[in-house]
């Protein structure tokens, strides 16, 4: 799905204050595990260059045009967010990989397609923003090819009973998101009938999310980086109501601390019989 509509102008239109309208109006996502993750999950999903992927949560296309561009598979890439995907287009476009992507707007608890269409359906911190994420992993199944493959890298909480105030910053700040433990995971896995299961989990630290989020990126996401944080910047002096919305959204010393203790990432694989 192509749009003709440019992202709407930094300089003249303020973001509404929540984390998906914030992230598409910058035109910045984020994963865990960055680019290095992405490319594992494509491993463990036995994603080829033969292979059609439905990618669900494109965001602003990072995976997008790396599964299309670097493995050289045929994606379609679906969002709820019609500015995201107008992010997505434009880095599709400047890469050249038009011929081989395809953008839906479609919500991933009811997808717009027939059942067994897909070779491997896969999403990267998409499923924990669901409502009804079993109903979610019924979706990716029934659209999957027989003897193909549903993989998720998705936050999990990778040491039990994280703090209440950690839970409840996590829950404001990231807009509803619902972190599982490895397990719970895995019975989502389990409940919608995906067979083969593997799952994997890795805690994180602020240094090496930071660098691996930067690698894969070029001049132009570089550029559309440094106007978002010139963006930032000039709300914060400009805009009162950005100000109370950012410093709602700082976190603690101790709510950082025990965020990178508590929380981590896992990737969770099953093939459909």
């Amino acid at each position: 799905m192509e749009s003709s509509e440019q992202p709407v102008s930094r300089a003249t239109q303020e973001p509404g204050f929540s984390y998906f309208e914030i992230q598409s109006f910058w035109g910045v996502t984020k994963h865990f595990g960055g680019l290095p993750a992405t490319r594992e999950l494509a491993n463990l999903c036995h994603i080829d260059q033969h292979k059609h992927i439905l990618e669900v949560g494109c965001g602003v296309g990072i995976t997008t045009c790396y599964l299309a561009g670097k493995v050289g598979c045929r994606v379609t890439a679906v969002d709820l967010s019609d500015k995201m995907i107008e992010w997505s287009l434009r880095r599709v476009k400047r890469r050249g990989l038009e011929t081989r992507v395809e953008f839906r707007n479609a919500d991933a608890q009811n997808l717009p397609f027939e059942d067994d269409l897909f070779d491997a359906v896969i999403d990267e911190s998409v499923t924990a923003f669901t409502q009804d994420k079993q109903r979610t992993l019924h979706e990716y199944t029934r659209v999957t090819k027989p003897g193909g493959f549903v993989g998720l890298n998705e936050g999990t909480w990778v040491k039990v009973s994280p703090p209440a105030d950690l839970v409840t910053f996590v829950d404001h700040m990231m807009a509803n998101a619902r972190f599982l433990t490895a397990d719970e995971w895995r019975n989502l896995f389990e409940n919608s009938g995906l067979q083969d299961l593997y799952q994997k989990t890795f805690k994180m630290n602020m240094i090496s999310q930071a660098i691996n989020e930067r690698k894969g990126m070029e001049l132009g996401d570089y550029l559309e980086r440094l106007l978002a944080f010139r963006s930032f910047f000039s709300l914060l002096f400009t805009s009162p109501a950005f100000r109370k919305y950012a410093k709602e959204l700082t976190p603690s010393r101790k709510i950082i601390s025990d965020m990178f203790s508590y929380l981590g990432y896992g990737f969770y694989i099953g093939k459909k019989a």
